[in-house]
């Protein structure tokens, strides 16, 4: 028995290759975000990008949210540290973390070069300045 429920039926498939690499802009000039076709495929429903790095972040990127439903993040390669209001976490090549939407965090450092996966619901995901939670 099939349980799955298609969310939409204009979606295709998308394949994209190393060798022909699409790369775009993305929130960080000093980042290399390389798209995956995702969003194309999946006509906005989804987003999915590498990010890559050659050179660490030289400081935090302060507080944001993501206005999105939800974005996931595996680290590849390096590390990436993360303050939210109750926690700071670094996460490693192999680990995963997933934020919900207009969860407000910060990026305070990574390692000098990093790979990491992304992938965000819905595709259109804006990042919005927010001030620090109380006592961060």
């Amino acid at each position: 028995m099939n349980d799955h429920t298609p969310i939409s039926k204009t979606m295709n498939v998308a394949v994209a290759t190393k060798d022909s690499a699409k790369y775009v802009a993305g929130r960080r000039a000093y980042f290399k975000y390389r798209d995956l076709g995702v969003t194309e495929g999946t006509n906005g429903f989804m987003r999915a990008q590498v990010t890559s790095a050659e050179q660490g972040m030289s400081q935090p990127t302060g507080w944001h949210v993501h206005k999105c439903q939800a974005q996931l993040v595996y680290m590849l390669s390096g590390w990436v540290d993360l303050e939210f209001a109750d926690r700071k976490v670094r996460i490693q090549a192999g680990d995963s973390i997933m934020i919900p939407g207009d969860t407000p965090h910060n990026e305070t450092g990574t390692s000098d070069t990093f790979e990491l996966l992304e992938v965000s619901v819905p595709a259109d995901m804006g990042t919005e300045p927010c001030a620090p939670p109380p006592g961060r």
